[in-house]
């Protein structure tokens, strides 16, 4: 039975910290290139629903019968991060949603997981993760912000494999070279050329053995990315793999950084993207040990389309300035708006209205076609009771009618810009906007709907959806089919 990969995607956050930027402020630190910064309404759940829904969206016929989340940087401790993602997709109850959570080998040993479970169904593997460290460290500039999802299961009518898993291998060792206990909001790290005589070895052992396992030779591979918060060790692997020199892939760490957990994930997409069928890609993951995952794309791919790729994302990010980048992760605090702080949300509240809150589900008249939102039992149009159908709004894009720029308004990331929106097809609702500048927004905008979350309140996260702006030369995750 051929198991693989059915449908797979990256989420590149939209801003970007230009690594130039740090030495303009401290006098060292930064470096060449940009990483990607996640916004101050993103977290590593968020991000993973953004990631979700272009990787679901490109196979409609897709139906997860599991759910797995890795992070190691999860929004919640003790409760279950994946349960988010699970009520943002609108999945059925039955869907076991997980977390592979606390490490940065937790994101190549969900996929794995996933990919050994032959005839158990298709499981969606979820990894995300935000990645920091104090101003003008090497974390710092190094890292960055994403996500990744792979839709992963066994070939056949409508949710056709387009990367056959033909094998891999894993190598582990107890060493410690990067640590970061409960609490702690940076890593810390063991002296450099210790963790290079680790990881080299051991990378280079899995290697052999998962080509040896996939039944393939090192000059058959056509892309392969090498990847770990080690870079060092990561590049002097990467000489010792034997493959030829057009074969090495981009690691999207000259554009995107290290984004920690979800970097096997992202590279994946990224080299899914660009290949053509019948190639042989290859993956290396150095985390506590070496993780080896060995494809080849199937004819399948050539019908297969993502709905927004690793490349276009990256391509349409904007500059975030340094200061704002120190300002969402915490490091600074500036004066705050003379305004109370929200209250925590109602967890009641909250579950009583699952579908509205996490899947942005209004309702529909079936007499008269009215759209509310949010969902009504009373239609607008003719009066009629408790004669409603739900209709999914997340999916849909929206025209700005009017908007405001409020100063004053409690936010993380003054101004809050707030629009009134007329949905495509029906439906009107008020919603903050994202991920924009509010010198460009005018009225007739187009925008598409995203998974955010709005605050945090004693230790509560308030998810929610927002309204970000669909950008021309790039295709948006949110597009009604």
């Amino acid at each position: 039975m051929t198991r693989g990969i059915v449908s797979i995607a990256g989420y590149v956050p939209y801003r970007r910290l230009q690594r130039a930027d740090v030495a303009k402020v401290f006098g060292s630190g930064g470096g060449k290139g940009a990483r990607s910064v996640a916004s101050h309404d993103e977290d590593t759940s968020t991000m993973g629903v953004e990631a979700a829904r272009l990787a679901l969206r490109a196979v409609p016929g897709a139906a997860p019968r599991s759910l797995w989340f890795a992070s190691a940087t999860p929004a919640y401790l003790d409760k279950t991060n994946a349960t988010t993602v699970h009520a943002a997709l609108r999945l059925p109850a039955d869907v076991g949603a997980y977390d592979f959570g606390g490490a940065l080998r937790s994101g190549p040993g969900a996929l794995r997981s996933a990919l050994d479970g032959s005839g158990t169904g298709t499981t969606l593997v979820v990894v995300a993760d935000l990645r920091d460290g104090l101003p003008t460290s090497a974390d710092e500039v190094a890292g960055g912000d994403g996500a990744a999802a792979v839709v992963i299961g066994d070939d056949g009518p409508g949710t056709p494999v387009i990367a056959e898993f033909l094998g891999g291998s894993a190598v582990s060792d107890e060493f410690l070279d990067r640590w970061r206990t409960a609490g702690d909001r940076r890593s810390r790290t063991w002296e450099e050329r210790f963790g290079e005589t680790r990881y080299v070895p051991l990378g280079a052992d899995a290697w052999e053995a998962g080509l040896k396992a996939a039944g393939v030779t090192a000059e058959q591979i056509d892309h392969v990315v090498v990847t770990g918060m080690h870079g060092r060790a990561a590049k002097a692997l990467g000489r010792k793999l034997g493959v030829r020199d057009d074969a090495m892939a981009d690691d999207l760490s000259a554009t995107v950084g290290q984004t920690g957990a979800a970097h096997v994930g992202l590279v994946l997409a990224a080299m899914v993207e660009q290949a053509t069928p019948d190639q042989i890609i290859a993956v290396v993951s150095l985390a506590d040990g070496a993780d080896v995952l060995v494809f080849r794309t199937t004819a399948a791919l050539a019908a297969w389309s993502p709905a927004d790729s690793v490349a276009a994302q990256i391509a349409a990010g904007a500059d975030l300035p340094y200061g704002k980048f120190l300002t969402w992760r915490g490091m600074v605090t500036p004066e705050p708006p003379r305004r109370p702080e929200p209250q925590r949300v109602s967890s009641s509240a909250a579950w009583r209205n699952e579908d509205w809150k996490f899947g942005f589900v209004g309702s529909q008249d079936r007499s008269s076609g009215a759209v509310h939102l949010p969902p009504s039992r009373v239609s607008m149009d003719g009066g009629a009771v408790d004669d409603m159908v739900p209709i999914d709004r997340a999916d849909t894009e929206a025209t700005i009618a009017t908007y405001t720029i409020d100063r004053m308004a409690y936010s993380a990331s003054p101004p809050v810009v707030f629009a009134i929106l007329d949905f495509d097809g029906g439906g009107r609702f008020p919603v903050e906007l994202t991920d924009v500048d509010p010198d460009t927004v005018d009225i007739g905008n187009k925008v598409a709907m995203t998974f955010r979350k709005l605050y945090t309140s004693d230790g509560i996260h308030d998810y929610f959806w927002k309204a970000k702006p669909v950008r021309a030369g790039s295709p948006d995750p949110a597009l009604t089919d």
